[in-house]
């Protein structure tokens, strides 16, 4: 059994579905290994869904990877790193194609989750168009977050640097109120709020206050611990609740565990949250 079919078989998928779900972490996976041998951590980091779920354990499934550089840099192009990504696959009898995805217009609210110094890419099997991940880059992040090194064992040992959870929490929780997701909820958003707040993970608002400044849909004042809680309460009681569980169901594998989600739950949620 070669490399790639023994980080397959780990996930012990018992269906079309989660086999699918399985190859797509395992592209994940390796993605990240190439990465790593190239260099590309000593100026970035990871963060967002996939993030939560391959190195915290959050348990969804989550199709993109999201990449933020440390510090700015407009001369950033992640192209650089494509033929690692491409090497690294054929060394485990792989072959993937990246193409740059061109951005759409969009409006301010959607222009915070893709700026324009987002670039965005798509890595597919060369064999098979159907399994591809989405890879975003922000090569002008907001500041006040902070990094730690975390542990893979496969395709071979290596290290990826990843956002603090105490910031992941803090940039999901900006997703949470302002994405305009192709005037959809993002119902995964909500589960992972959830998550964060069922393992006691600290809340930094300092660093949710920075982005929500920088892509300008806060205001430029700071928000007290009081104003976020009565702007997430307002959020929650304005979305249908169906919606977002519509989004969601697809991503968990045990969604009987969603038959307590009501408005009320999770305006109870926001109370229980810890703030730094």
């Amino acid at each position: 059994m070669n490399v790639f079919d023994q980080m397959l078989s780990q996930y012990k998928a018992q269906s079309t579905d989660e086999q699918l779900h399985a190859t797509h972490q395992v592209m994940q996976q390796i993605t990240l290994a190439a990465l790593y041998r190239a260099g590309f951590f000593s100026q970035a980091a990871f963060y967002g869904g996939t993030c939560l779920r391959i190195f915290y354990g959050l348990p969804r499934f989550s199709e993109d990877m999201d990449f933020s550089l440390l510090q700015p840099e407009r001369t950033f192009k992640l192209e650089n790193y494509f033929s690692a990504i491409t090497e690294e696959f054929e060394t485990l009898g792989r072959k993937v194609i990246i193409t740059k995805k061109e951005k759409k217009s969009t409006s301010q609210i959607e222009s915070a989750f893709l700026k324009d110094t987002t670039a965005v890419y798509n890595l597919k099997f060369t064999t098979d168009r159907s399994i591809k991940i989405k890879i975003e880059v922000d090569t002008k992040p907001p500041p006040g977050f902070m990094t730690e090194h975390k542990l893979l064992l496969l395709p071979f040992s290596f290290m990826t640097r990843c956002y603090s959870l105490t910031d992941l929490y803090a940039g999901k929780m900006h997703a949470f109120l302002f994405r305009n997701w192709k005037n959809r909820i993002k119902g995964r958003d909500w589960y992972d709020f959830e998550w964060f707040v069922r393992h006691n993970t600290v809340f930094n608002l300092e660093h949710f206050n920075q982005r929500a400044m920088q892509t300008g849909l806060a205001g430029q004042e700071q928000l007290s611990t009081r104003q976020f809680k009565a702007m997430l309460k307002e959020k929650i009681k304005q979305t249908n609740i169906d919606h977002v569980l519509a989004d969601v169901r697809p991503f968990v594998q045990h969604s009987d565990a969603l038959a307590i989600w009501s408005t009320d739950y999770f305006i109870q949620l926001v109370e229980l949250m810890r703030f730094e």
